[in-house]
C-alpha cells in the first residue's frame, strides 16, 4: 500500500470504479462498431474518453 499524506487521498485511492466484463464488451463493441464518436461513447457508459481506445 502507499503512503498517504492526507486522509483525503486514501479514501479517493479506495473508490476506483471497477467495470464488469459484459460492461467492458459492450464498450469494445461499440467503439468497434465505429457508429459513435469515442467521446459520445465515453458518456454514454460513464467512462473516460482514453479508456475507450485503449
Amino acid at each position: 500500500m502507499v503512503a498517504c499524506n492526507t486522509k483525503e487521498q486514501a479514501l479517493s485511492e479506495k473508490n476506483r470504479k471497477s467495470f464488469t466484463s459484459q460492461h467492458k464488451a459492450k464498450v469494445a463493441l461499440e467503439a468497434i462498431r465505429g457508429t459513435k464518436t469515442l467521446n459520445e461513447i465515453a458518456q454514454e457508459f460513464a467512462v473516460h474518453q482514453t479508456q475507450v481506445g485503449e
